[in-house]
């Protein structure tokens, strides 16, 4: 079941489960479209993978299966992810 985590973890914005401009990638670390595009150039900072729009929760499903409340935030800041 995917976490629904409710924030970008790049720049904080509100991302709530109907969030249409929100993206994640296979480690469901969490983005919005304006990070994605302007600062992370498409590329996870966290694993290096691409991103996909996050799917929508039925509003109906919310209840038995709520979004996540854990805001995950880069303290460090964000950016594209440095080649080792």
């Amino acid at each position: 079941m995917l976490e629904l985590r409710p924030n970008c973890e790049c720049c904080d914005k509100d991302l709530p489960p109907e969030a249409a401009d929100a993206l994640i990638c296979t480690f469901e670390c969490t983005f919005c479209a304006d990070c994605v595009d302007s600062v992370l150039g498409g590329v996870c900072p966290n694993c290096g993978g691409n991103f996909a729009p996050r799917p929508i929760r039925p509003a109906a499903k919310l209840m038995k299966y709520p979004p996540s409340t854990r805001r995950v935030l880069k303290a460090e800041g964000c950016g594209p992810r440095k080649a080792a």
